[in-house]
């Protein structure tokens, strides 16, 4: 895990949010094709994936519930970033891991020597999950300073559960939109 905190960190580039300077879309597309591959050959054609557009992550695949063994769907991002970190996840939440749960033994392992075989490193959710301390200006953070803005101004009221506003995770910084 300390390895792949400092991946994290060696990685951050406040200059590049969406994708690193050296970023190659043919080296990124073969990738994720194989990566894609991947996921079919496991849990068949009801696979789904998608493109990324103005966001630190290259694609989603889709594993719907009933494909899975488990009656829970099952989600897997690849980065922009780290040539590549992949990232997956059980549940429905499109947002911040947490809400849902991790993979279980059987999932990570194996799809951790799928990355390991076509070249990317998994990043378990659970160090997706630790707070971001880096230098790169993430949309969290500027939705707790406009928060405060217009809270200070008259023109908003806190609500309850903002305490959690403009915080971020290493999620918000490889896997979410810029």
């Amino acid at each position: 895990m300390d390895r792949i905190r400092d991946l994290l960190v060696e990685n951050d580039d406040p200059r590049n949010l969406e994708r690193p300077a050296d970023f190659d879309r043919k080296t990124s597309e073969n990738c994720f094709t194989r990566l894609v591959h991947a996921f079919q050959e496991r849990f068949g054609p009801s696979c789904s994936s998608g493109r990324g557009q103005d966001a630190s992550f290259y694609g989603v695949i889709d594993v719907p519930a009933d494909a899975t063994r488990i009656d829970r769907s099952l989600n897997a991002t690849m980065s922009n970033f780290g040539g590549f970190f992949v990232t997956a996840r059980v549940g429905t939440d499109e947002g911040l891991p947490g809400v849902e749960e991790s993979l279980t033994e059987e999932y990570a392992t194996w799809l951790d020597g799928v990355c390991t075989a076509i070249g990317c490193t998994f990043v378990p959710v659970e160090l997706l999950r630790e707070p971001y301390d880096g230098p790169s200006p993430l949309l969290a953070a500027g939705d707790a300073a406009l928060a405060e803005v217009l809270v200070a101004a008259g023109e908003a009221e806190g609500e309850e559960g903002d305490e959690d506003m403009g915080k971020t995770s290493w999620y918000d910084r490889y896997f979410d939109y810029v």
